[in-house]
């Protein structure tokens, strides 16, 4: 038996010797040390990429995974679900954004207000199936007048833009 600080093995000091040479060269070849707290080296740090970079996102991936969890909409929630609902989500901002810019644009403003969000909504087909239930606060209404309550062209109006009318008669010589 062995006996190292007072333990006693039943290992063979060839084993103890294979160990020691081991740490020794794993020391040598960069792996982490007690003193760098796990990390190799005591140099700098590296910077923490975040699942949104890995995934080529704007929006946060990192909590959403979170909000799924907290909000134990199921058990289990797979790795890949955050990442593709942040996806869906930064996509349905994106095409809002772009109607809405628009719709800003056509009203000659430079700012996205509520009403523009409603217009771009509502005068898109799917994204108004989708949000048919939503109410925008401040949106207002979509412009819309029945044909009957139009006034009426009488006959003689419509003749009348038909043909013009000369402004003066010609001159006589």
């Amino acid at each position: 038996m062995l006996a190292i600080r007072g333990q006693s093995l039943s290992r063979s000091p060839t084993h103890i010797k294979f160990q020691v040479l081991h740490k020794q060269t794993s020391m040598e070849s960069g792996k982490a040390t007690k003193a760098a707290g796990g990390r190799k080296g005591a140099g700098e740090r590296k910077k923490s990429v975040t699942k949104s970079v890995k995934a080529g996102l704007q929006f946060p991936v990192g909590r959403i995974a979170r909000f799924l969890k907290k909000g134990r909409y199921a058990q289990r929630t797979g790795s890949g679900a955050p990442i593709y609902l942040a996806a869906v989500l930064e996509y349905l901002a994106a095409e809002v954004l772009e109607l809405a810019g628009n719709a800003a644009r056509d009203n000659k403003k430079t700012r996205i207000n509520p009403r523009h969000l409603l217009l771009a909504v509502r005068n898109d087909e799917e994204l108004g199936k989708l949000l048919a239930g939503v109410t925008i606060a401040s949106g207002g209404v979509l412009p819309n007048i029945n044909p009957v309550l139009l006034p009426k062209k009488s006959s003689s109006a419509a003749e009348a833009e038909k043909t013009p009318k000369s402004k003066k008669s010609p001159k006589k010589a």
